[in-house]
């Protein structure tokens, strides 16, 4: 099975490192495209896969297509590579806010087709991929598909109606999460605290507690209680953060990234 991928950004390495440690497929059965010389060069040379100027040249090398542009670049790629995509061969795309039926119009013909969603954790192998197929996307497309997602991290089958959610509370949130450990950090700062060691206890911090999350199957706010002590320090900083509307201010992220996913 041969994979190209059209775009070699972050996102698209993150997949080939997680591909090849995994041992899906090798190296020599992956060809991308990129706009720059030095992005291909630098790929070649980390991966040993297979390099291409031209966009419509690895779309006829693969048999499966991974679209991994920006979604403002897809009018163009698909246009340039439509015309070499046949109805055997599977297309992925990883662009947040085209939905199937919009990105099916754009190649004007019924293809195989599967949108995803991942997240940079991907990097470290630690991903959160959302998964939905189009009618003629078989069962074994699908569980292809979910082989090379779960090759970076974990990948979860939801209707296309939740991707732009998925996109959000999985693609946006890290950048929240981020932001909440540079805060924190620069709370500990403040008491005196280096600041390397206060990312160091921060990081770990969030990494802990989402573990305790996605192993103990306790709701969030049973663990939350569980670190409040009856007139503990705890408590008193939950109450400065819900004095700072914490809550709704992250709601409201959330809901911003969902209405910006709609009109890309």
């Amino acid at each position: 099975m041969k994979i190209g991928f059209i775009g070699l950004g972050n996102m698209a390495k993150a997949m080939i490192g997680g591909m090849l440690q995994k041992g899906i497929v090798a190296a020599q059965d992956i060809a991308g495209s990129a706009k720059t010389q030095s992005t291909l060069e630098r790929m070649g040379e980390e991966f040993h896969i297979h390099t291409m100027a031209d966009n419509r040249q690895v779309a006829k090398w693969a048999d499966i297509i991974i679209l991994a542009v920006k979604p403002v670049f897809f009018p163009e790629v698909i246009g340039e590579i439509k015309d070499a995509v046949t109805e055997d061969k599977l297309v992925i795309s990883i662009a947040a806010g085209k939905s199937l039926k919009w990105i099916e119009e754009e190649f004007g013909k019924n293809i195989k087709l599967i949108r995803c969603m991942p997240n940079t954790p991907a990097l470290v192998g630690a991903g959160c991929t959302a998964v939905c197929c189009n009618q003629r996307a078989g069962e074994e497309d699908e569980k292809f598909c979910l082989k090379l997602m779960e090759s970076f991290g974990k990948a979860i089958v939801i209707p296309e109606r939740l991707m732009d959610a998925a996109g959000a509370v999985g693609g946006s949130s890290p950048a929240f999460v981020f932001l909440f450990i540079e805060a924190m950090a620069d709370g500990a700062v403040r008491a005196g605290m280096p600041r390397k060691q206060a990312y160091e206890f921060a990081a770990h911090a969030v990494m802990g507690s989402a573990k305790m999350v996605l192993e103990t199957g306790m709701h969030p706010g049973e663990l939350k209680d569980m670190v409040c002590s009856p007139g503990g320090t705890t408590i008193e900083g939950v109450a400065a953060l819900e004095e700072g509307r914490m809550r709704s201010a992250v709601m409201d992220a959330i809901h911003a990234c969902v209405e910006k996913s709609k009109l890309l």
